[in-house]
């Protein structure tokens, strides 16, 4: 799964309202009614605030979440990496950021030996298992 990537001023929720649940990056996922919710919007009010990175792992690892999670705010290139990592599916890049550039930092990296948010397992479990 690759994160999908869009540019702040270009950007406009597919979603309803309804369908989309805000969270600051002090609010606690596991105190959240997640009720027909298709996505998690999760804020970055600076890009140095990883907090949100918490919160999409406990979403997708510890509640099972399999919606959208969804980074918006102080989003900078050099963060989705994590963020695809951590259980992000979309990303809103601040305004001034390169959206190919961040699709060529992506592509830079093809694999993780450790597992991660999404792909729990290690690489070399995956090795083992086809040997």
């Amino acid at each position: 799964m690759t994160i999908e990537l869009f540019l702040a001023d270009r950007f406009t929720p597919a979603e309803s309202e309804a369908e989309r649940r805000v969270l600051a990056n002090t609010d606690d996922p596991r105190e959240t009614d997640l009720t027909g919710v298709r996505v998690v919007e999760l804020q970055f009010p600076k890009f140095t605030d990883g907090r949100a990175f918490s919160q999409a792992f406990l979403l997708r690892r510890r509640l099972g979440f399999t919606g959208e999670i969804r980074a918006t705010g102080d989003v900078l290139i050099d963060q989705v990496l994590q963020m695809q990592r951590s259980g992000f599916t979309q990303a809103v890049l601040a305004a001034g950021q390169d959206l190919a550039h961040a699709r060529r930092l992506l592509a830079h990296y093809p694999g993780f030996y450790q597992g991660d948010a999404v792909h729990t397992a290690p690489q070399t479990a995956a090795s083992a298992a086809a040997a």
